[in-house]
């Protein structure tokens, strides 16, 4: 019988083979595609079909006598379930941001050999790390092959989505505007054209959408920018006659998808173009002629798309209501069927999808439904599947976390329930969790400071029980776009003048602590960096605005841990909720709202 480790396992020998056939001591499989994704369409899963890891996150090697993936902690447990019998070594690595694979690569292969990667799948950043330390041991890098190329028979073509417009009122900014923006950063880095491969970056610049991407409303594309001119770059077929008409009134030409190279290739010597190098793959950089000159820069798109305008602002406002308003429907009808009805983690996806599903302006999710129970809870990017996931009975805790792309704003919320009567030890993990959601959330910090700066302050409620947790704190979210955005990170990365907060940006707040085998607690809200009052000589400060309106549940706290302010600062918060989402919802779920927004 074949089991399903054991195609894993025959597909890593198979790409061992191909190794020795075309030459190669070893070669990189990212999770990655030309566009540097991190949700990823189907044609460029190629490491979840080599290793059997269906993480979002994760890097494979595979050498000629060895295979390796490389997995930050929120997949641990996650990875070493998922890789039994591949005969893959996980290897546990401190972010997903680490270059521990390109070390430990470097010291597996010797001078005189070469390291496969697809090129059009790697990043130009990446690239030149890699090649750094190869060069170091006198190993060469191969862009050039691919060896899934080689090995996946059935691999999938492009997606065929069509592409449709992001229309007013949603759209509060017309494209000639945001490109006008565009071209004056180029301008000003003295750039005649503007290359630009990351798909949410180009939906939000040319104001378009699309569904090539799992949860994301994108679409395949590049572009090239002019001082007088855009060209996209998208399949054939998929932008509409009458979009293609109206694109082209705005300075907008629409050319194949396979294109972009010959463009790049095709630039002119006196050409000066703006690249961005963590967002533009190796293969796409070599196509650009040697007498081209080149400046390596952020994405001016980045750095405006996450700043949301005041009009976009009042409409992310009301997606968080009505994604509210959802979530009280659902956790209306959970509570009344839970012992009464058979509820399993699936069915918590389910309903609660459903339920988003009825609301205006709703489009789809935002990422895959985290429903976890008890044990189940401490994996961090935890997913229930058919063949496994939980029945929901007993006592422990239960965490939800959830998303919605809306035509106003893109949602994401994460909330811990107690399951019949919760213990004391889970009391006290789920409220030094919630100090830390509210440490930052009630936070006043200098226009201008470094994301990651704000990281500790949600951290020091635990840090002071000698408790961490190993992901991020925060990531910036999308404008009906992707859920995970540049530049901001509140986390533990390195930051660049690039991660500076100003105003419109929206960002999340999510402190965990995860006890493996038993459970997991994370309290997620997202906010909005607004202007604080001004106090004169001390420069000009950012409060953050609470944006996701849902009841913390308080049946779990532990109230001899909070602080007099800090149960202040949620009964307020509450009372907020209440007032937005009552006009929203009727019977049992007003009702539920009702009473878990009572003060404490």
């Amino acid at each position: 019988m074949t089991t399903t480790s054991s195609v894993f396992a025959q597909r890593i020998a198979r790409a061992q083979a191909t190794l020795s056939e075309l030459g190669l001591a070893a070669c990189l499989v990212p999770s990655s595609d030309p566009h540097l994704s991190e949700y990823l369409p189907e044609r460029w899963q190629g490491r979840q079909w080599l290793s059997g890891f269906t993480g979002s996150m994760g890097t494979l090697v595979v050498t000629r006598s060895r295979a390796a993936l490389f997995a930050d902690s929120r997949y641990w447990t996650q990875a070493e379930t998922e890789l039994t019998g591949s005969g893959i070594e996980l290897l546990k690595i401190d972010t997903g941001a680490s270059t521990q694979h390109i070390d430990w690569l470097a010291q597996h292969v010797g001078t005189g050999q070469s390291v496969g990667v697809d090129g059009m799948a790697l990043s130009l950043s990446a690239a030149q790390l890699l090649r750094q330390a190869l060069t170091k041991v006198g190993a060469t890098l191969r862009t050039d092959v691919d060896v899934l190329a080689h090995i996946w028979p059935d691999r999938a073509g492009l997606p065929d989505q069509p592409v449709y417009e992001h229309q007013a009122p949603h759209a509060c900014t017309p494209r000639q505007a945001k490109l006008a923006r565009v071209r004056a950063a180029m301008a000003d880095q003295g750039a005649t054209h503007h290359f630009v491969s990351t798909v949410d970056d180009i939906a939000w610049l040319f104001n378009l959408r699309g569904a090539d991407v799992p949860y994301n409303p994108v679409f395949l594309a590049h572009a090239l920018i002019t001082a007088d001119q855009a060209t996209l770059f998208v399949a054939d077929g998929k932008v509409p006659t009458e979009l293609t008409v109206r694109l082209q009134a705005d300075g907008v030409r629409v050319r194949p998808y396979t294109q972009a190279s010959e463009a790049l290739a095709a630039l002119d010597a006196g050409a000066v173009l703006l690249l961005d190098p963590k967002r533009v793959t190796l293969g796409l950089r070599e196509s650009v002629p040697a007498t081209v000159k080149v400046i390596e820069a952020i994405n001016p798109s980045v750095l405006q798309k996450s700043r949301k305008t005041a009009a976009e602002a009042v409409h992310v406002r009301e997606a968080m209501a009505q994604d509210g308003a959802a979530m009280c429907e659902f956790y209306a009808w959970f509570e009344a069927a839970l012992g009464r009805e058979r509820i399993t983690e699936l069915t918590i996806d389910e309903q609660l999808s459903a339920a988003r599903a009825r609301r205006p302006g709703f489009v789809g999710l935002s990422f895959n439904t985290i429903a976890g129970f008890n044990a189940n809870g401490a994996m961090p990017h935890y997913r229930a599947t058919p063949e496994s996931h939980a029945v929901i009975e007993g006592d422990g805790l239960l965490l939800i976390d959830s998303g919605g792309q809306y035509l106003g704003g893109t949602t994401d919320i994460t909330r811990v329930w107690p399951i019949g009567t919760p213990s004391a030890d889970q009391k006290r993990d789920y409220t030094l969790v919630l100090k830390g959601t509210l440490a930052l959330s009630r936070t006043r910090f200098p226009l201008g400071t470094l994301s990651p700066m704000l990281d500790a302050i949600a951290r020091q409620p635990l840090w002071e029980q000698g408790i961490d947790y190993g992901h991020g704190t925060g990531h910036g979210v999308g404008y009906f776009l992707a859920v995970h955005e540049a530049p901001q990170s509140i986390s533990k990365a390195i930051p660049d003048a690039n991660m500076a907060m100003h105003p419109g940006m929206i960002t999340s707040i999510e402190p965990g602590l995860y006890r493996p085998g038993k459970w997991g607690v994370r309290i997620e809200n997202l906010v909005l960096n607004v202007m604080a009052a001004s106090n004169e000589p001390f420069g000009e400060f950012l409060d953050f605005e609470t944006l996701t309106l849902c009841p913390i549940d308080t049946r779990c706290i532990d109230r001899t841990l909070l602080r007099a302010d800090e149960i202040n600062w949620l009964n307020q918060y509450h009372a907020t909720v209440r007032t937005r989402l009552s006009p929203l919802v009727t019977g049992p779920a007003l009702a539920w709202l009702t009473q878990r927004t009572e003060p404490i």
